[in-house]
């Protein structure tokens, strides 16, 4: 549970959504798979399809479908949804790169002594 809200912290999250926001949808998600990793479409509502759709962009989801022969020769599709369980630990372990606040040419003035700049005035 919490590597799927690290996940969604570091890529939703970066978009805007607030920390409550984003342990609620974790919780949302992991009530259609608990331990599983695919989930049967028909399950799903409309607004939960819509969800889906939105972390399958993320690249937490990904689709599949089954065709099932019945015995009165209709073709039946079956589509599941399924967890992608290591995107979702790779983009829980990514590490935030935090900018350098200065450039590299200005670490010359850490370099100088005192009697240096005590000099310059």
């Amino acid at each position: 549970m919490e590597d799927v809200v690290t996940a969604l912290h570091n890529t939703i999250g970066k978009k805007g959504m607030s920390d409550g926001d984003i342990r609620k949808l974790a919780e949302y998600l992991m009530s259609f798979f608990g331990y599983t990793d695919e989930v049967i479409d028909n399950r799903l509502t409309s607004e939960d399809r819509d969800v889906f759709y939105m972390l399958e962009e993320e690249g937490f989801l990904t689709t599949t479908q089954e065709e099932v022969h019945l015995k009165k020769g209709k073709l039946w599709r079956i589509h599941y949804w399924i967890l992608k369980k290591d995107q979702i630990l790779r983009l829980s372990r990514r590490q935030e790169v935090v900018p350098q606040t200065r450039d590299d040419s200005s670490a010359v003035y850490d370099e100088m002594s005192d009697e240096q700049w005590s000099g310059r005035k």
